[in-house]
């Protein structure tokens, strides 16, 4: 196969290459790095014994994005504040945002975060991308009845995070909407009335934007904190867009984003708020 075949086959994989790497580091520039060391084992290898190089392909990136996750430990013991994932734009590129679907929303990443890195792992090779258990086995240098221990617990704590209640999508960009236009235009009330009671809002300031330290928990809680942000940023210009496949709202400051806010309903009320303002984490944001 001459390098230009070997290009031309890995740029056809290279979206599900970042979606893989991505949904285990939760880091977009961590996954582009990931993709990149593929790259470089994809083409110094003998590819006669590859049948399916898809599949391959997955597989040696995740186990480098795993390389990568318990890299990153050190970096995130230091890191002020809670940890949000870094937002992925996928509006500009339909090719990512088929194969990214629901698995990277925001809500669903924050849950990967819980997990352990083998767990996390074993659940993007098995439930994502439906992997047969041995060459999960192979890729993690477990055995396959541990393989089956690890997607068995990662499962169950997922389907233990997920809402309660069927979600509407339309519903859901409907509520969030109205929610997002009640804080904008200042009223308190209504914006406490669309939080479940028992809300939780989590912001990433990264030491480097206010955010708060630790989760907030309770509608009244949240909403004013909501207001004191907003008062402190009264330029802020809120903008809707698509981020990690779903609707997004960003406040820019100027032209620059400064915050992106992710919203997950439950029961017709909006359940958690996820708030990214660490700019090191907005920079593939338009």
């Amino acid at each position: 196969m001459t390098d230009e075949q070997l290009a031309r086959e890995f740029a056809e994989h290279r979206s599900v290459l970042v979606g893989a790497a991505y949904r285990v580091v939760g880091s977009v520039s961590d996954a582009e790095d990931v993709v990149q060391e593929a790259w470089l084992r994809w083409s110094a290898i003998d590819h006669d014994d590859i049948r399916d190089p898809r599949a391959y392909l997955i597989r040696i990136t995740t186990r480098l994005a795993l390389n990568r996750l318990r890299e990153q430990k050190s970096r995130r013991e230091q890191y002020v504040g809670p940890w949000l994932p870094e937002p992925l734009a996928t509006d500009d590129d339909p090719a990512a945002a088929v194969e990214l679907a629901d698995s990277v929303s925001m809500a669903m990443l924050v849950v990967l975060e819980t997990l352990s890195p083998l767990e996390r792992a074993t659940f993007v090779l098995r439930e994502v991308f439906d992997l047969p258990y041995d060459e999960i086995a192979d890729t993690l240098g477990r055995s396959e009845a541990a393989v089956r221990q690890l997607a068995h617990r990662a499962r169950g704590h997922v389907h233990a995070r997920q809402p309660r209640h069927h979600v509407d999508k339309a519903r859901h960009d409907e509520l969030t909407m109205r929610f997002m236009q009640a804080a904008g235009s200042g009223d308190f009330e209504q914006v406490v009335a669309l939080l479940a009671p028992d809300a939780v809002l989590i912001s990433d300031g990264g030491g480097k934007k206010k955010a708060a330290l630790r989760p907030i928990h309770g509608a009244e809680k949240i909403a004013r904190w909501l207001f004191a942000v907003i008062a402190e940023n009264p330029d802020f210009e809120i903008r809707m867009g698509t981020l990690n496949g779903e609707i997004a709202y960003i406040a820019y400051d100027g032209d620059e984003p400064d915050t992106v806010a992710f919203l997950k309903t439950d029961d017709g009320l909006i359940s958690e708020l996820y708030l990214i303002r660490n700019p090191d984490k907005l920079e593939h944001v338009q």
